[in-house]
């Protein structure tokens, strides 16, 4: 199944204002999706980094990885950059395919279960430009993705993010709405989430 945003799909914006969400389940078969989890969770060099937040430096609560030409920064860590490889060159073209937007860089994340996370924030740095296009791959046990209006906390949308599924964010998204990943006390599985992203 190809995805086109520019035409039938377009309506699907989740968000009620000021940005631009699309949420597409099965965008990969379960049999492609589990071959693509099974081949990045054994293969990669996957890492835990330090972070800075409020000031300390603590140990993110996920593994993860980036792929790309150039490095990536962000909350006061530095990713070295690893060349595409070619599992991750398919699902990228087949993004870009389906999206009509074009993507040189893509962050990986690997939560082990259901105690490992992603606080709020937003994809803002200015290596990522004004108004990002970033598109999230998820492989893997569905977890519960909440946004929420960065200004007035008491928007938020929840979205169960599927294996197999992609999450679309562009537009205004990134300015005006946060996002997070959750902990979960369920007995759940590990999850991957490739994120592509065009590093200016």
């Amino acid at each position: 199944m190809l995805y086109d945003l520019q035409t039938t799909h377009a309506h699907q914006n989740l968000l009620p204002n000021q940005g631009e969400v699309f949420y597409f389940p099965a965008f990969f078969k379960k049999e492609h999706s589990d071959h693509y989890f099974e081949m990045l969770s054994s293969e990669l060099n996957w890492k835990q980094e330090p972070i800075k937040i409020f000031g300390k430096t603590v140990m993110q609560p996920r593994l993860t990885a980036w792929f790309g030409s150039k490095d990536y920064s962000y909350s006061g860590i530095t990713m070295r950059a690893n060349p595409f490889n070619k599992m991750l060159l398919e699902m990228k073209d087949r993004v870009e395919r389906s999206t009509s937007a074009s993507f040189n860089s893509a962050l990986l994340n690997l939560y082990r279960d259901g105690n490992d996370s992603m606080g709020w924030h937003r994809d803002n740095e200015k290596m990522l430009g004004p108004k990002p296009v970033i598109a999230s791959l998820s492989l893997g046990a569905t977890r519960q993705f909440f946004l929420r209006n960065y200004r007035d906390k008491q928007q938020k949308i929840n979205i169960e993010l599927e294996n197999g599924s992609l999450l679309l964010m562009r537009g205004d998204t990134q300015h005006y709405w946060e996002h997070s990943l959750a902990k979960t006390s369920k007995n759940i599985g590990p999850r991957i989430n490739i994120t592509f992203r065009y590093v200016v």
